[in-house]
């Protein structure tokens, strides 16, 4: 059910409720028609609430459901004793059988209630017979001190059999045992779990209440009053909205239980017991007497089974202390462990040792685009690929995030069939949240073979150094060799690939602390490709591009350290640095007399984030720029979580005035779904297809489709990558209207485009036509 539908639903009981309160508290109609209108309200708010368990049943899955057509099974049972009550009341010919079937079908309410209770997966180690055991101590206890106040006497003032003495304690009992049991599991609900359980408490005890009340005035001959029917219907109102509010409940393994649910069921034991005594001295009462025999065994018996409980809690604890709770693989604990057992008995057998880390490549890239819950999920079925390619007696453990590592006890020959094995299962993609992932693994591998002797850590530290190799060189899996230690821990880093964040050791963690620190302190730079018009060799608008003038490295490119700050969840945070830096200097040569627009790309986690527009929206207005004068470019290999909550981030930026962009287009695989599925104003031709375009016939018959699908589609066509003249002219004859590359401008400064030289009006197709300059 909808929100909106639940609401509604909510409402219109609501408004049905005061009428019916109404009518039979200011007795409309007389006292004939009142009694008619309390059976009718009587009967609709029963099937009120037996219909929203039902709704609550298929919104439920599990023990959840299970424990919700328990309690439907209750509310229909307490329908069809409406009905039957109104049949024998007004059609039959003698009054309703009292106990009889009417009381049966009350009375399965609180009976069913109690089962559900029992089915709700709440509590973790809680024990099912616990919460049995302290129903029916309060239970015991609350019959106790009913029995010495007041049942006593009234029973024995109007002479009723044992049969119907059994059924009119059981209604008091049994509601109070459906009370006991619902405030067990409000205790037992997590914080924003339990308004639903709180409501249907409230109701139960609404019922409690009212059906004493009944059974006080029903054992004078008194028929139901008013205010009895009003309390009816308040409890059965308020039981059907607690089911319109109901909540899956998770899957929660372990979860403290509250204090107060281990003392609270003794409340009313001291009071029976002193009421209890003071009855048993004061003569014999066998209900008493056995009401005492109850309460004790069933005492004793509730701490013999909260003793268990706390020995299986402990064991518990000190499993989930070596397990990792998301996989249910052992944790980096249990890892070291066993790793250092087994180096231990290699001292004294020989016995070779080998370990495998393996690391999943662009993991970050998931949870950036997908939501944690997927990437979750994804670590989970990675787990159980891992278990399926190892042997038995093998270990295999999650070390944190999407790191796992893998003990293996033999030779190293088996260490490297079970690296191969790995590879290849990691072939075939998950499947998670309906979504095909394809994952690869980095695998390291190290062996402890022979003489010589190693330390576990030193041992693990070697597999980690192979593992980050494989990472760079995209090999799959590598073995240790002594080199990678001197490739780790050099802090001059040799290579352009090493900068990206590939490195391992102490080099990677520098320079991610760098990178960090040059994004809090501002520290990077922004240039500006030109975007010229082909027909007018005029800078039409500019893109922003960042660059990061290391002081050890120099000037680096986003190749250089993009792949590094996606993996440590440092994207938005470039983002809004790229954002609000392009817009301060867009805002500088608009009062330097160049009107010039600007684009910015946008990561995946930006186009997932539904408070990007107002964030844009608030930047250019912080520098006082229409919303005409930035594009947002998103890259066509973006990967996408929600295409409709893109699809709602893009609509509100266009509808705003911001221009959208595809970048790079025909580089990955959704070009055309990203035409069809998102509103874009601009394509973006990637370099590779523009490059080879004068020699290339095929090439140049794909971009001339590309630039007519663009001009069928009323987009602007934007070619990247235009190195010399003669690229420049055939895009010209094409009918692309726009071009950026070197043979243009090469990325320039702020200043530069504030200080630029007067456009020419020379055009491609004139003999004195040259390259404008920027620099």
């Amino acid at each position: 059910m909808t929100a909106r539908a639940r609401n509604a639903t909510i409402v219109a009981a609501t408004l049905v409720l005061g009428v019916f309160a109404s009518w039979l508290a200011l007795g409309w109609g007389g006292p004939a028609l009142v009694t008619k209108v309390g059976e009718v309200a009587s009967v609709a708010a029963s099937a009120f609430a037996a219909c929203c368990a039902v709704a609550a049943v298929h919104a439920t899955r599990g023990r959840q459901r299970m424990g919700w057509i328990c309690l439907s099974v209750g509310m229909f049972g307490w329908v069809t004793s409406d009905l039957l009550w109104s049949y024998f009341t007004h059609f039959a010919a003698d009054a309703p059988p009292s106990p009889g079937v009417v009381d049966l079908g009350y009375l399965l309410l609180p009976a069913s209630a109690c089962l559900a209770a029992l089915l709700v997966p709440f509590g973790g180690l809680r024990s099912t017979l616990r919460i049995v055991l302290d129903g029916a101590l309060v239970a015991t206890a609350l019959f106790a001190i009913a029995w010495t106040t007041f049942l006593r006497e009234l029973f024995a003032v109007t002479n009723v059999s044992g049969l119907e003495l059994a059924v009119s304690v059981a209604y008091p009992v049994g509601d109070v045992a459906m009370v006991t049991f619902a405030l067990v599991i409000v205790a037992q609900s997590p914080p924003g779990l339990r308004m639903c359980p709180a409501l249907l408490a409230a109701g139960a005890t609404l019922l409690a209440i009212f059906d004493s009340a009944y059974v006080f005035t029903a054992t004078y001959g008194d028929a139901p009053s008013n205010v009895i029917v009003i309390g009816w219907l308040t409890g059965l109102y308020i039981i059907g909205v607690g089911a319109l509010m109901v909540r899956r409940l998770p899957a929660t393994l372990l979860r403290a239980t509250p204090r107060a649910v281990f003392w609270v069921p003794y409340v009313p034991v001291p009071f029976a017991l002193f009421l209890g005594a003071r009855e048993l001295f004061a003569g014999e009462s066998v209900p008493i007497l056995i009401a005492g025999i109850v309460l004790i065994f069933v005492a004793l018996a509730r701490q013999f089974v909260l003793l268990d409980e706390n020995r299986r809690l402990l064991a518990a604890v000190a499993d989930m202390a070596l397990r990792d709770p998301l996989t249910d693989l052992a944790n980096r604990a249990l890892f070291n462990d066993r790793l250092a057992h087994a180096i231990e008995l290699r001292g004294r057998t020989g016995a070779p040792v080998g370990v495998l880390v393996t690391d999943l490549d662009d993991f970050k890239l998931v949870n950036d685009s997908l939501g944690h819950p997927v990437g979750d999920e994804l670590l989970r079925s990675v787990g159980e690929r891992i278990q399926s390619a190892i042997r038995t007696g093998d270990t295999v453990a999650r070390l944190g995030g999407d790191e796992f590592a893998i003990l293996v006890e033999d030779a190293p020959a088996i260490v490297e069939q079970i690296a191969d094995r790995l590879v290849q299962a990691f072939e075939e993609p998950f499947t998670v949240d309906g979504r095909s992932v394809d994952v690869r693994l980095s695998i390291g591998l190290a062996t402890a073979v022979g003489d010589a002797e190693v330390s576990a850590e030193e041992l693990f530290k070697r597999a980690d150094l192979a593992m980050y190799s494989a990472k760079r060189a995209h090999a799959g899996s590598r073995s240790f060799t002594p080199d990678m230690r001197q490739d780790a821990t050099e802090l001059n880093l040799p290579s352009q690939q090493d900068r990206t964040g590939g490195c391992g050791g102490v080099a990677r963690i520098e320079f991610l602390g760098d990178l960090r620190r040059a994004i809090d302190e501002h520290e990077l730079d922004l240039v500006y490709q030109p975007k010229v018009s082909l027909r007018t060799l005029k800078a039409v608008g500019v893109e922003a591009l960042i660059r990061w003038p290391h002081p050890e490295f120099g000037l680096l490119e986003p190749a250089d350290f993009l792949s590094l700050a996606r993996e440590n969840g440092l994207m938005e945070a470039l983002t809004d640095f790229v954002l609000d830096r392009a817009l301060e200097d867009a805002a500088g040569w608009r009062k330097a007399g160049v009107d010039m627009p600007v684009a910015i790309n946008l990561s995946a986690p930006s186009l997932n984030d539904e408070a990007l527009p107002g964030t844009v929206l608030s930047a250019l207005a912080k520098h006082g720029l229409p919303p005409a004068i930035l594009t947002v470019e998103i890259t066509e290999d973006v990967l996408v979580s929600s295409v409709a909550r893109a699809r709602s981030v893009l609509d509100e930026l266009r509808s705003s005035g911001v221009r959208v962009a595809i970048d790079d287009f025909g580089s990955g695989y959704a070009a055309m779904t990203y035409l069809h599925e998102f509103p874009v104003d601009e394509l973006k031709l990637d370099r590779q297809f523009i490059g080879p375009i004068v020699h290339d016939e095929r090439a140049a018959s794909i971009v001339l489709s590309v630039v007519n699908l663009a001009n069928e589609f009323g987009l602007t066509c934007v070619a990247e990558g235009v190195e010399d003249r003669a690229t420049a002219e055939l895009l010209r004859t094409y009918g692309c209207e726009f071009a950026q590359g070197h043979y243009f401008s090469k990325a320039v400064t702020a200043e530069a485009i504030r200080h630029c030289c007067a456009p020419t009006d020379a055009t491609l197709s004139s003999a004195e036509a040259t390259r404008p300059s920027w620099a």
